[in-house]
C-alpha cells in the first residue's frame, strides 16, 4: 500500500469514495430511493399474504391499497392465462402501475413502517434479492465512475500497467528458481545415492564386526553370570532389609489411619454443616426468584397494555397527520387567493390613481386653455 498511488487507492477501495458535488448526490438520491422501492416491492406479496396480522400496523389508507394491489394482480393474472383482450389487459396493467406506485409512495411517506415491516416479514430468497444485489453494485459502480476524475483514471491505468510488468518480471524470476529448484534436487538425488552406498559398505563391516565379537560376547556372558549370583546374594540381603522397613511402615501407617479417622468425623460434622447451611440459601433463593418473577409477569403485562395503546395512538397519529397536511393545504390555498385578491386591489388603487391624475391634468390643461384665449380676446379689443 505504501508504493501505490492515492488517488489509485480511491479507486480500488469504494469506501474512501464520497460524494463531492450536488449533481453526484442528487444521482445517488435517486439510486437510493429506487433501492428502498425496490426492496418494498419484494415485501409486498408477503404483506399481501399476512394481510390480516399486519392491517393494524399499515393502518386503512395503506391495507385499502394494498386490496386493490391484490384484486388488480389476480386480474391480471387471469388476463395472461386466457389471452384475447388486449386493449382491456393493456388497461389493467396501467392501472396495476398506478396502483404500485401509489402503493410505494404511502410506504415512503412512513419510513418507520417500512424499517419495521423490514424486520417482521420474512422473505425466501428469490431472483428478486440477485437483482436488488446487482443494482446494488451498479449504484456503486457509478458512484466510483462519477468520483473518478481523469487523472485518477490515467493514475489507475499506469497503475494496472506497472503491476503487469512486475507479474512478467516474478513470472521470469519463478522459471529462473524453478531451474535452480530442479538442480538443487538433482544434487540431492546424487548425494543420497552417495549415501545409500556408504550405509550398504556400513553394514558389511557390521556383519564382519559380528562375527569378531562372537567370542568376546561368550567371555562377557561367563562373566555376567557370575556377576549376577553375586548380584542375587546382596539383592536377598537387601530384601530382608526391605521387610523389615515394611513392618514399621505398616505400624506407622495403623497409627495414621487412627488419626485420620478422627479428623474425618470432624470433618463430615462441619460437611453436614455446611450442607444444612447450603439448603438454607437455595430455598432463599428460591423464595426470592418466585417473588421476581412474579414482578417480571406484572410488568410484562404492563408492557404489553401500553404496547397496544401503542399501536392505537399510532394509527390515530397517521389519521391525525393526513388531516394535518389537508387543514395546511387549505390554508396555502386561502393565503394564495387573499394575496391574489390584494395584488387586484392594489393594481385597481393604481389604476384609479392615474386616471384620477390624467383627469386633473386634463381640467387643468382646460382652464388653462380657456384662460389663454380670454386674455387674447382682451388684447386685441385694446388694439382697436
Amino acid at each position: 500500500k505504501a508504493g501505490i498511488p492515492l488517488g489509485v487507492m480511491k479507486v480500488l477501495d469504494p469506501r474512501q469514495l464520497k460524494p463531492d458535488s450536488t449533481e453526484t448526490e442528487r444521482i445517488l438520491t435517486v439510486f437510493d430511493e429506487t433501492i428502498v422501492k425496490l426492496e418494498i416491492a419484494r415485501l409486498i406479496p408477503q404483506i399481501i399474504g399476512s394481510l390480516e396480522r399486519f392491517a393494524r400496523m399499515l393502518g386503512p389508507e395503506i391495507t385499502s391499497s394494498l386490496l386493490e394491489h391484490q384484486k388488480l394482480s389476480v386480474e391480471i393474472q387471469d388476463l395472461l392465462a386466457s389471452p384475447g383482450d388486449e386493449e382491456r389487459r393493456r388497461a389493467v396493467e396501467q392501472r396495476l402501475k398506478c396502483s404500485l406506485r401509489n402503493t410505494l409512495r404511502l410506504f415512503l411517506a412512513n419510513p418507520l413502517l417500512y424499517h419495521g415491516l423490514k424486520y417482521e416479514v420474512w422473505v425466501r430468497e428469490s431472483s428478486a434479492d440477485v437483482f436488488i444485489k446487482a443494482f446494488k453494485e451498479f449504484r456503486d459502480f457509478t458512484l466510483e465512475r462519477l468520483l473518478t476524475s481523469p487523472d485518477e483514471e490515467k493514475e489507475k491505468i499506469q497503475f494496472m500497467e506497472d503491476i503487469s510488468l512486475r507479474v512478467e518480471e516474478n513470472t521470469e524470476t519463478i522459471s529462473a528458481l524453478l531451474a535452480e529448484l530442479e538442480a538443487a534436487i538433482q544434487t540431492r538425488d546424487e548425494e543420497v545415492n552417495s549415501k545409500d552406498k556408504k550405509i550398504e559398505n556400513l553394514k558389511t563391516s557390521m556383519e564382519n564386526l559380528a562375527k569378531d565379537c562372537k567370542a568376546d560376547i561368550q567371555q562377557i556372558t561367563k562373566e555376567g553370570e557370575k556377576q549376577q549370583k553375586e548380584d542375587e546374594k546382596a539383592s536377598q540381603d537387601r530384601c530382608a532389609r526391605l521387610e523389615e522397613d515394611v513392618l514399621r511402615l505398616r505400624a506407622q501407617f495403623k497409627a495414621l489411619v487412627l488419626e485420620h479417622r478422627a479428623s474425618e468425623l470432624v470433618l463430615r460434622k462441619k460437611k453436614c454443616e455446611t450442607e444444612r447451611e447450603i439448603e438454607k440459601w437455595v430455598q432463599k433463593y428460591d423464595a426470592d426468584m418466585a417473588e421476581k418473577q412474579a414482578t417480571y409477569e406484572e410488568v410484562d403485562a404492563v408492557y404489553n397494555e401500553e404496547k397496544a395503546q401503542l399501536a392505537l395512538l399510532m394509527e390515530k397519529h397517521a389519521l391525525l397527520l393526513q388531516e394535518y397536511t389537508e387543514i395546511e393545504e387549505e390554508r396555502r390555498m386561502l393565503k394564495e387567493k387573499a394575496e391574489e385578491a390584494a395584488r387586484e386591489a392594489a393594481r385597481r388603487n393604481d389604476a384609479a390613481t392615474y386616471i384620477q391624475a390624467f383627469w386633473k391634468g386634463y381640467l387643468v390643461r382646460s382652464i388653462y386653455k380657456s384662460k389663454l384665449k380670454k386674455g387674447k380676446g382682451k388684447g386685441r379689443g385694446r388694439g382697436k
